[in-house]
């Protein structure tokens, strides 16, 4: 038995998959390797008792993945799609230190998460950040480490929509983490440079280094393609009737379904940064603004004005407050009004995003640092004052990485999940629920890269989305054999 190296591409168009799958058969080896086009893939090694069977086993793959529609190519022939980081450079004063004149914030802890982080998520569970390398760590909000995926490339943001937690990635997918392991949700366009992305109710929205605007559906389908004003769209944030879109030029809203242009609202300098309360989008630029935008007709209600280029704003209470991040390493309050209520130093680098949660400002750094900012009032107050407690650094932790797979345990009993059939419909692969009491033609948002024709899942429990025609799998997926 001879031995053999094949190699499959999918490449779809308008906002699907461009991935490759490689199969070799090496005497009673069978090595796999597959990822994104361009880049170098994860590999396994499965041996088997004799060649012939590594060559059998090697058949049934290639099979499969066909059937999925990977056609055989030549590697090499696609490129790597293109990554612009995020680098945005300080205005005269290190991006890592606090000017003397500034008085420093309460940062209760820090965490080196290893690399320039840009993603950061709080909930009532967790804080986490995720950086350059891949790395997405989760603490507690008394700055202890719990948990550590790794993902295949650079985490652009850490986004949630409802109960779900996503972190799009400069691979062009963007990974469900909420479970014990990553999930490949979505698949972006190989064209698409990547700037931001957000997802509200299953849709996605890509804002990308041109200025342009992508909404792509729960099946990982494109809906719709705009191009804005202006280009280095960094602000993407989605609501239920509309997407909101911040680029060098200014803000415009545009309609969810459709993709038509309701408005635009010209800014003070780029947008660097974009945050969204239920009925106001908050746009931060490098004309040292913070914005505040009314959604439904794009009227400017406020302006905060900062001493430096604006990388990340945040709000609380519905936008009582409004927290700002500049490329000095200050970060500022602001009352709704746009009434300056403090100005205090990081002491730990500029804040490239941030979040508010219950009197904390967590905030991620351009040294790749998770810093949790005391914001109470009384904080403030002995902070002006000169007082500010001692910065506790949380040790890097060791844990091993849970990487995104898209393997799942089996099981001969549903007990009291949900279970769900992987189904062709036309040339596509969909997921319908099979228990009772659920409208059986509805199609359940499913990682795509886990369906198998046929196949039953079990799933802790499925919910139906927001605009309702479709749910949406939630927590632990468990093949049913």
């Amino acid at each position: 038995m001879t031995d053999s190296t094949s190699y499959l591409e999918l490449s779809e168009d308008g906002g699907g998959s461009h991935k490759f799958y490689e199969v070799v058969v090496s005497g009673t080896d069978v090595t796999i390797t597959y990822g994104r086009i361009g880049d170098p893939g994860k590999a396994t090694t499965t041996p088997y008792p004799t060649a012939e069977k590594a060559a059998a086993a090697a058949a049934k793959k290639l099979a499969e993945k066909k059937r999925k529609g990977y056609e055989e190519a030549v590697r090499g022939v696609r490129k790597r799609r293109s990554v612009t980081r995020r680098s945005i450079p300080s205005q005269g004063t290190s991006a890592s230190r606090t000017p003397s004149n500034v008085k420093r914030a309460p940062v209760l802890w820090k965490y080196n998460s290893g690399a320039a982080a840009f993603g950061v998520f709080v909930d009532g569970e967790r804080a986490m950040v995720g950086n350059e390398r891949g790395d997405v760590w989760s603490l507690t909000h008394e700055g202890e480490v719990t948990n550590r995926y790794q993902l295949p490339d650079g985490v652009k943001c850490i986004v949630g929509d409802e109960s779900w937690i996503y972190a799009g990635c400069d691979d062009g997918n963007v990974y469900d983490i909420g479970g014990k392991a990553p999930r490949l949700a979505y698949e972006i366009a190989e064209n698409i440079d990547i700037y931001w992305v957000d997802i509200h109710d299953g849709t996605l929205g890509v804002s990308d280094a041109g200025g342009g605007i992508t909404t792509i559906d729960h099946e990982d389908e494109s809906l719709w393609a705009e191009r804005g004003k202006g280009t280095g769209a960094w602000m993407v944030r989605v609501d239920g009737n509309a997407v909101y879109h911040g680029h060098s030029a200014g803000v415009e809203g545009f309609s969810k379904a459709t993709g038509e242009r309701l408005w635009y609202q010209p800014t003070k300098g780029s947008v660097l940064f974009g945050w969204q309360e239920k009925d106001d989008v908050y746009a931060g630029t490098s004309g040292n603004k913070v914005h505040r935008i009314r959604k439904s007709d794009g009227e400017m209600l406020a302006t905060y004005d900062c001493n430096a280029s604006v990388f990340s704003c945040a709000t609380a209470r519905d936008g009582e407050y409004v927290f700002a991040g500049d490329s000095s390493s200050s970060v500022y309050c602001f009352k709704a009004d746009g009434t300056r209520l403090w100005k205090l130093g990081t002491g730990c680098g500029s804040a490239y995003s941030m979040q508010y949660h219950e009197e904390r400002l967590y905030i991620v750094t351009t040294g790749g640092q998770l810093a949790c900012i005391d914001v109470s009032e009384a904080a403030i107050h002995a902070a002006e004052a000169g007082t500010v407690p001692e910065v506790r650094d949380v040790k890097l932790a060791t844990l091993d990485a849970v990487v995104p797979s898209a393997e799942v345990e089996t099981t001969s009993d549903a007990g009291d999940g949900i279970i769900v059939e992987c189904v062709s419909v036309g040339s596509r692969l969909r997921v319908h629920v099979v228990s009772a009491g659920y409208e059986a033609g509805w199609n359940v948002q499913f990682p795509k890269n886990m369906r198998i024709p046929g196949a039953r899942y079990v799933v802790e429990g499925v919910r139906e989305s927001a605009q309702g025609g479709f749910y949406r799998a939630h927590g632990e997926i468990k093949r049913l054999v």
